[in-house]
This record gives C-alpha cells, sequence and structure tokens, in this order.
C-alpha cells in the first residue's frame, strides 16, 4: 500500500521505485499482487504511462487512512511516553545550518529520551510526506493554503535581501540587479518561485548566469565575485556568516514565511508543541553558535 501511495503522489512507476528504495520491476509486480487480491483493476495500461483508474484513486485514499493508522498505532497508546523514542521531522535545505540544528539542541536539552530524525526537501515534498504520515511534522516555506487534513504553526518571516560582493560600489540594490550577472536561486523551490514572481511583477529584468539550489553555493559563487543574488535573510544566522554585502529589498519585495506543518489527528501533538516551542526559541536567540558535544549515555 505505500509502493500504490508512493505511483499516485509522484505519477510514474519509476519515480515511485526511487522513492520508496525498489525497483521499477518490483513496483509493477506489487501492484499487479494488489488487483489479483484485491480482485480490482487500479491502472489503466492502455497507455504508455499507466494512470489510477477510479477505483485505484479511490483506494488510494482508504490505503492512506489505513497506513496512517499503522503507523501512528503505537504512538496513540503511549502517552508521556511521546517524549521517548524517534520522531521525525521534515526540514527545507535551507534551515539546515541554523534553525533546525538549534531548535532540535534545545529540545534534546529538556527530552533527552526523545530522538529526532531529520528528513531533508523542498516544501512541495514535504506537504505532501506530511500528508501521507511519512513525517511527523516539517519546516518548510508556507506559501498557498495546505490540504484540508494539515494544520500548521508559523516559525518567522525571512524578508529577502540582495547579497553582493563587498568591493561593488553601489548600496543601491536595483542598481545592481541592472549591472551585474544574476545568481539565481532554484525555481525548484518556493523561494525561487517568490523572488522570480516579485522580479517579473516589478517589471526588473536580470541577466540570469547560473541557477543554484542550496544557500550556501550561491553565496560562495556572490563571494567571488560572479554576479550578485537575491536570498532571505534567515531568522538564525550562521555564527561565522560569509562577508557580504547585504541589502534590504524596497516595499512590496516578497518574504519567505516559514512554518511548522503537521497532521491535526497525529498522536504526538505534544511533541510536535514542543518543536515548535524550540523554533521559536532558535529565532529568538537569533545565531547558531557551536557547543560542547555531549557523548551518548551507554545502554
Amino acid at each position: 500500500m505505500r509502493t500504490l501511495i508512493a505511483v499516485e503522489e509522484h505519477s510514474t512507476f519509476s519515480a515511485a521505485a526511487d522513492a520508496v528504495f525498489v525497483t521499477h520491476a518490483a513496483v509493477s509486480q506489487q501492484m499487479r499482487m494488489l488487483e489479483e487480491e484485491w480482485q480490482v483493476t487500479l491502472f489503466d495500461r492502455s497507455r504508455r504511462t499507466p494512470q489510477l483508474t477510479p477505483v485505484g484513486r479511490a483506494l488510494v485514499a482508504k490505503a492512506k487512512e489505513i497506513v496512517r493508522a499503522y503507523d501512528t498505532i503505537v504512538p496513540s497508546v503511549l502517552g508521556d511516553a511521546g517524549f521517548q523514542g524517534e520522531i521525525l521531522l521534515g526540514a527545507v535545505p535551507m534551515t539546515l545550518t541554523g534553525l533546525t540544528p538549534l531548535a532540535v539542541r534545545h529540545l534534546k536539552d529538556s527530552y533527552a529520551d526523545l530522538h529526532v530524525r531529520i528528513f531533508p526537501s523542498l516544501t512541495t515534498q514535504l506537504i505532501a510526506q506530511v500528508d501521507r504520515g511519512a513525517v511527523d511534522a516539517a519546516i518548510l516555506s508556507r506559501h498557498r493554503p495546505l490540504p484540508p487534513d494539515i494544520e500548521y504553526s508559523d516559525i518567522a518571516l525571512e524578508p529577502m535581501q540582495l547579497i553582493a560582493a563587498q568591493d561593488v560600489s553601489s548600496d543601491d540594490p536595483l542598481e545592481l540587479l541592472a549591472s551585474y550577472p544574476f545568481i539565481r536561486f532554484s525555481r525548484d523551490a518556493v523561494v525561487g518561485n517568490l523572488i522570480d514572481s516579485w522580479l517579473q511583477e516589478s517589471g526588473i529584468r536580470v541577466q540570469a548566469t547560473m541557477e543554484l539550489e542550496g544557500l550556501e553555493a550561491i553565496s560562495s559563487m556572490v563571494l567571488a565575485g560572479l554576479g550578485v543574488s537575491i536570498v532571505p535573510a534567515r531568522c538564525v544566522r550562521d555564527f561565522n556568516p560569509l562577508p557580504l554585502k547585504r541589502l534590504p529589498l524596497p516595499d512590496g519585495a516578497p518574504a519567505r514565511r516559514l512554518t511548522l506543518a503537521y497532521r491535526r489527528d497525529n498522536p504526538r501533538l505534544p511533541v510536535i508543541e514542543e518543536i515548535h516551542k524550540a523554533l521559536l526559541e532558535a529565532v529568538r536567540i537569533g545565531v547558531f553558535k557551536q557547543t560542547p558535544q555531549k557523548k551518548e549515555n551507554a545502554t
């Protein structure tokens, strides 16, 4: 059933195989086994890419309920013991060097027996993982209404800023955008789409020379004098940030809204609430500093 859900979410058998870590042939075999066991036709195979039938789509919805119930059967009866064991937290990559580690450190200080597994991904994929219960909660960029079963608690609003090498002569972001090559934030990410939409709506023409995913990669290119870029002003800064010129954008520029998303029927809501508190505390501190490493207790 997890494979069936993956096929529905990723549209093809090949993409589903990558998502559940099996071969394309194994996906095809599992789907035929389900059809034989349930005595229904799940896929219309007359097309080049098999498509779910109406019955198949209805069964996917039921399969999601069953998988979610199976995944939460033990936590649902644990009560206070939910603060022990493992919780799965998704996170957009840009939070992995500041906000997420600082928040998890605060959480571990209060709940030493709680183990947080981090799953990095982009916002669209994280929403799907939260919706189907693959992760308990996810730190993502909220830009449009979430699915009806997903709740959210906002963390921070990060305004966009222009970054440039320190030796550029101007402090006018619009002048720099017109004069220097533009290093574009990947449009596969919510942030990249926000920036691109603002540039188009504002009539700002840029000479894009490259498109990168990671903030660290973009910042390094800017530091090397290869162009300028627009990135979020992170709510939790690195302890030793790169020496770049950082300029606020004009009024009306977009901002990234960081949110903790989770299903309202997740039985570990008390833990998720504590994660949110830890995230807010990390934002209050505002800077990530290295701390001495703690040794794990021998078991």
